[in-house]
């Protein structure tokens, strides 16, 4: 189904297919359309594997960011809202979903709109580069340009391709850094998930290489959609971190947004809320005056199933996790 208005490429109705295999769920989309406007919302139906006398399923924002979104506005939005609630109260109710998890999305803010159906609460800021509002060097810190200047200098180069046909070396580079970093599993993503990617979304895919004399040294595996960037998977080899690669993936990224008209590459935001988390840290060198509210919505659509599936799992239901089902006792 086509629909109009998607500001970004977490809102494409490919784009939750892509996470099928990985939540172990399937793709769902609530749609809404009535004289006040339009909404839908993209989620993944996850079967919940705790034994019961009945068969549940809850539901998640796929990989990145979403949720609901009203992407056309005719008359009145709490009319509008009221119509998606009722909606989803009838999509839940015949599906036996207990609970939703979503994470809405920094840049468009649609956490706002549906604060009282999903209890909207602030987790942590992101990180972003406008490039329309702002000149590169307002936005790149002084380190940050230093270390592009002496990886220029070193001879690093760069290239930029749209719709690639194949990403070997991107493989390369991001199993090399999440082997480094030790990652969960949950991100080695497989050959057929980047195949998907380019069979699904190709004509959105950018991908920016990054060389020393013939090699592929560092690489990003970015989304673009309407007048956004999203810095989806990106990677560096550990043997030339001392050239500070990945900051020419990012210059390199930022130059070619300039000669496009995008407005925002988005990067999200650290491991965790601190602000003075590295990751957030290394991010903001990159928009020292661009940052975003990261929203996430929690809602039990069916009380007394989650309360028996807390109760069979020894799980106290009011823990921060959630679900609360879900977690993992240590």
């Amino acid at each position: 189904m086509e629909y109009r208005n998607i500001p970004d490429i977490y809102f494409d109705s490919s784009y939750p297919k892509l996470y099928e295999k990985m939540e172990n769920g399937k793709a769902r989309t609530i749609y809404v359309s009535n004289e006040h406007g339009t909404v839908i919302s993209h989620v993944l139906l996850r079967k919940i594997v705790i034994s019961t006398e009945k068969q549940y399923y809850d539901l998640v924002t796929p990989y990145g960011y979403g949720g609901p979104i009203i992407t056309s506005l005719k008359g009145d939005r709490e009319k509008l809202i009221q119509s998606f609630f009722d909606e989803m109260t009838r999509f839940t109710k015949e599906n036996k979903i207990v609970s939703e998890f979503v994470r809405f999305h920094p840049i468009i803010g649609n956490g706002i709109d549906f604060k009282d159906i999903y209890n909207s609460q602030f987790d942590r800021k992101t990180v972003g580069t406008n490039v329309r509002d702002y000149e590169l060097e307002e936005e790149f810190s002084k380190s940050a340009r230093k270390y592009i200047k002496r990886a220029i200098k070193a001879g690093i180069t760069y290239e930029i391709i749209i719709n690639p046909q194949e990403v070997n070396e991107f493989k390369e580079v991001y199993y090399s850094t999440m082997d480094r970093d030790q990652a969960d599993c949950y991100y080695y993503f497989d050959d057929e998930y980047f195949e998907q990617c380019i069979q699904r979304l190709g004509e959105h895919v950018l991908y920016v290489k990054v060389y020393l004399e013939n090699k592929v040294i560092a690489a990003g595996f970015y989304f673009v959609y309407g007048d956004i960037i999203e810095c989806h998977l990106s990677g560096s080899l550990s043997e030339y971190l001392h050239l500070s690669p990945a900051y020419i993936t990012k210059i390199a990224t930022a130059k070619w947004a300039k000669e496009h008209g995008i407005h925002f590459i988005h990067y999200g935001g650290g491991t965790s809320r601190d602000q003075e988390n590295s990751l957030y840290q290394f991010k903001k060198k990159f928009g020292k005056n661009t940052e975003f509210d990261f929203y996430i919505g929690k809602k039990i659509w069916n009380k007394k199933a989650y309360a028996e599936l807390c109760r069979i799992k020894g799980i106290d239901s009011e823990v921060e996790y959630f679900p609360a089902y879900r977690q993992t006792k240590k």
